[in-house]
């Protein structure tokens, strides 16, 4: 493609074109100087860490045969001047790639907690109603059949946009797709044509990211509220249970709500949880339906409604939606039970909020016809606020809390669990009171937890889901898997 045809579009980031550009053969778009090829188009990112203006002269010297810069070079090679690198990124490498989501029917979901489970229920829902429709999350993708390991929550544009390119030749129709707060900041999902937008909460995380909740959620609202009004989704469903999600609703012209505690479009009434799932009644714009859910948990409950919704407004049937509902899906890491024959429960889930902390507890609770265990613990070079506060919950929530690490990542872990166990203490100060336990080996942790379970008993391992590494310090990653931790301690338990 031709660089004056790539450019050939109506932007308000475009400063300046230097000459040269018409006759410039783009084979390429690189954001990395490492990855550059011959006939590249460099851009210059400003990072947290470094500034990609720095390596234009290594980008050049690789193959780039034209950069996107933010200042001017003067490295003999043409130069796009924009106002924000990362803005440009977005829509030109989604016209680069042909405009994938023209054809392919994008469903975002943005939210603090649940974006993962409601992206796998999309995707079986619209499975089923016949659209072959690919994955981008937390824990894997999904391009074209081909599951593949997921670096980061939502890629980088260039990424992204040839992912979806990728999708749409290889026969998918539609995609789900987690869209982070990270990813609506930095302008990665720019130049997507979201076909449906769901907002599933928004509760305290990534504050060493964003400097205020308000930011956090101003972040998120990018999603239904872009920059250019026609950029917006075309269907946007927000769950009127959540204050933000209320906040969002009011502020759109157009939207879909769904709830279980407030009038919405999609509301879930009756709802009965036990350890295969729950029972309720859906009521929906076509009427109330029976539902039984292989999800135990209201917020699972929540996660199905939001899924139901969107793929209804796209014109689903509303049995066939149904129908696949009641088989559900698998969500490696969140509520996933680990059986070894015991007479108690093990679950293994993602939660390293507050707010989905107390869910998965609170699940738990309705779970447990004894006692709730809780391993937990919170990640290193991340929101320091949210320590104690997980710390108050797991201890207010479970009867027995063991308090370890999780990622500590470049920071003390010694010094992270002390921040846990002051929220956790805090909570446990009634006389009587059954102590708080400090661990900080997470393999010794969960073998604790295992050995101190009785028959009815509900152990939740907390934090890390379906990661398979625990991060230190430098870098360092290394293998460890709660789900197969757990397995093994309860193999080595003499009781199963």
């Amino acid at each position: 493609m031709k660089l004056s045809d790539l450019i050939a579009i109506d932007v308000p980031w475009l400063r300046g074109v230097s000459p040269g550009c018409d006759e410039v053969e783009i084979a390429q778009l690189a954001y990395d100087s490492r990855s550059v090829r011959p006939g590249a188009l460099f851009f210059c990112v400003a990072g947290f860490q470094s500034d990609g203006h720095d390596f234009a002269s290594q980008a050049v010297s690789a193959g780039a045969t034209a950069l996107v810069v933010e200042r001017p070079l003067g490295l003999e090679v043409p130069e796009l001047l924009v106002e924000s690198v990362r803005a440009a990124m977005g829509p030109l490498a989604a016209r680069f790639n042909g405009d994938p989501t023209r054809e392919l029917r994008v469903v975002g979901v943005t939210g603090t907690n649940g974006k993962t489970t409601t992206s796998y229920l999309v995707r079986a829902l619209l499975e089923a109603c016949g659209e072959r429709c690919g994955m981008l999350g937390t824990i894997k993708s999904v391009i074209a059949g081909s599951e593949r390991p997921a670096l980061r929550t939502t890629p980088e544009a260039i990424d992204l946009q040839g992912d979806l390119r990728e999708m749409l030749d290889g026969g998918d129709r539609a995609c789900a797709m987690e869209v982070s707060s990270h990813a609506l900041e930095l302008r990665r999902a720019d130049g997507i044509h979201f076909a449906a937008a769901i907002f599933t909460n928004l509760t305290q995380d990534h504050l060493d990211f964003h400097p205020t909740m308000d930011d956090y959620f101003h972040a998120k609202r990018r999603l239904f509220v872009p920059d250019s009004p026609a950029a917006g989704p075309g269907v946007a469903v927000v769950n009127l249970d959540d204050a933000h999600g209320r906040r969002l609703a009011a502020e759109l012209e157009e939207v879909v709500t769904f709830a279980i505690d407030h009038e919405a479009d999609y509301r879930a009434r009756d709802i009965r949880s036990d350890a295969k799932g729950s029972h309720l009644a859906v009521e929906t714009p076509g009427g109330l339906h029976a539902l039984e859910l292989p999800l135990p948990g209201r917020f699972n409950v929540s996660n199905a409604l939001a899924a139901l919704a969107a793929c209804h407004q796209l014109g689903c049937d509303i049995d066939t939606l149904l129908d696949a509902s009641r088989r559900g899906v698998r969500v490696p890491g969140r509520l996933e039970p680990v059986e070894e024959g015991q007479d108690f429960a093990v679950l293994v889930d993602y939660a390293h909020t507050p707010d989905s902390l107390e869910n998965v507890l609170s699940a738990a609770r309705e779970l447990a016809d004894r006692h709730v265990v809780c391993v937990f613990g919170a990640g290193g070079d991340r929101d320091r606020a949210k320590r104690p506060l997980m710390g108050e919950i797991g201890a207010s929530l479970a009867d027995v809390a063991i308090v370890t690490s999780d990622n500590p990542r470049s920071e003390e872990p010694e010094a992270i669990l002390d921040q846990v166990l002051a929220g956790a203490r805090r909570a446990r100060q009634p006389p009587g009171a059954v102590p708080v336990e400090a661990e900080i080996d997470r393999r010794a942790a969960i073998e604790r937890a295992i050995d101190m379970a009785r028959s009815g008993d509900v152990v939740v391992i907390a934090g890390k889901g379906h990661e398979q590494g625990q991060e230190f310090a430098g870098g360092v990653k290394l293998p460890f898997d709660d789900v197969a931790v757990a397995r093994e301690a309860l193999r080595a338990d003499a009781r199963v």
